[in-house]
């Protein structure tokens, strides 16, 4: 595995690490390629100030840091952007002003709130939050047409009072079926996002079974990133990726380039 395709430096709310950092760690692990997709977060709180940056400070930081190394490394620039309903035009206003490679589109707020808070599995269960948070996930794919792949999918399971205690895709699978019908539909993607590892769940995002159902329904594009805040979280675990991505029926993993999908063999 070549490319690392999700990364945050200090741009993003809960990253300290500067781009300079994160690109030198992702030399030293040997990767080729690397894209930054730092949090935008439009309209949203829960952090303290708004999730969002400067993006035209965020392109004057990295183009000429893609200069400096473009020996050594391919630096792509994108965006993770923190799906809400209402904020489609607005979102598909941003990544057209933009030169983006790359837009992830991902749930970071269930019932107007961040799981990693806590506060929406206050007097609920796991099962319901899991569900609702299908469920909005549904809808801001509906109403949010300009991202390349869907964020890890089940990323609300790491923070569940009872962690994979009411999860499996069986038990959600109406409503993960709809949203990954939904993806293929619209031409975009997936991820396989190595960061549930790094949380201590038992599998990387999402869940080998939606993985494999992906697949079967007939989905092609899966990026894989290490959703890394700091240089030592670069590529995590990358060493089971093309094994994770064998077993559930891919040839080829993709990396985007100026908004457009690029598939690379798996070794």
């Amino acid at each position: 595995m070549r490319a690392d395709v999700h990364m945050h430096t200090s741009f993003s709310h809960d990253s300290e690490a500067e781009p300079r950092e994160m690109i030198e760690g992702a030399i030293a692990k040997g990767l080729e390629v690397i894209c930054f997709t730092d949090h935008y977060d439009k309209d949203y709180m829960g952090w303290g100030d708004e999730s969002i940056f400067d993006a035209d400070a965020y392109f004057g930081t990295l183009r000429p840091l893609q200069e400096e190394y473009r020996d050594r490394i391919d630096i792509r620039i994108g965006v993770e952007l923190g799906m809400q309903p209402r904020l489609g035009d607005f979102f598909t206003e941003f990544t057209k002003k933009y030169p983006f490679d790359f837009v992830i589109g991902s749930l970071h707020v269930v019932d107007g709130d961040d799981p990693a808070l806590g506060t929406v599995f206050e007097g609920r269960t796991d099962e319901e939050v899991y569900r609702q948070a299908f469920v909005e996930m549904l809808e801001d794919i509906e109403n949010t047409p300009d991202f390349d792949v869907l964020g890890h999918i089940d990323y609300v399971v790491r923070y569940g009072k009872n962690g994979t205690a009411e999860y499996s895709y069986k038990k959600y699978a109406d409503e993960i079926d709809a949203i990954l019908r939904a993806v293929i539909e619209r031409g975009k993607g997936i991820e396989l996002n190595m960061a549930g590892l790094k949380y201590g769940l038992p599998f990387a995002h999402p869940h080998p079974d939606i993985l494999r159902r992906y697949r079967e329904l007939g989905g092609e594009i899966i990026t894989v990133g290490a959703d890394g805040h700091r240089p030592e979280h670069i590529a995590y675990d990358f060493e089971k990726a093309d094994s994770i991505l064998k077993s559930c029926g891919f040839r080829y993993y993709t990396e985007f380039k100026e908004r457009k999908p690029v598939f690379k063999l798996l070794t």
